[in-house]
């Protein structure tokens, strides 16, 4: 028997798994309904957004900071401000610190 979902959250996640190759509308944590292949096709899945994310993956790769790290790879001028990958601009810093900044 395969493995059963211990905690809510892994409950979640399968469900949210399941219907992003199905394309179907899903609650997700907060009771929102999500449909999950379409913000992929819509949003994550398009080229722009998977060069970002692969800009943010080197930043964290260059600072060394492995899965489950409790710390974010932080850019002292914002990507989105012209910054980049340079070990001049990153930092590794708390999330709280991180997500304070409001790089936008």
């Amino acid at each position: 028997m395969p493995d059963q979902p211990k905690t809510m959250e892994e409950m979640r996640q399968k469900a949210a798994k399941k219907a992003l190759k199905k394309g179907k509308v899903v609650k997700d944590a907060r009771g929102r309904n999500r449909n999950y292949r379409k913000e992929y096709d819509e949003y994550h899945g398009t080229a722009e957004q998977r060069k970002k994310r692969s800009e943010r993956n080197k930043a964290r790769r260059k600072l060394q900071l492995k899965v489950g790290d409790p710390r974010e790879a932080d850019h002292k001028v914002p990507m989105s401000k012209g910054g980049g990958n340079g070990a001049g601009n990153l930092r590794a810093v708390s999330r709280s610190t991180n997500r304070k900044k409001q790089n936008h």
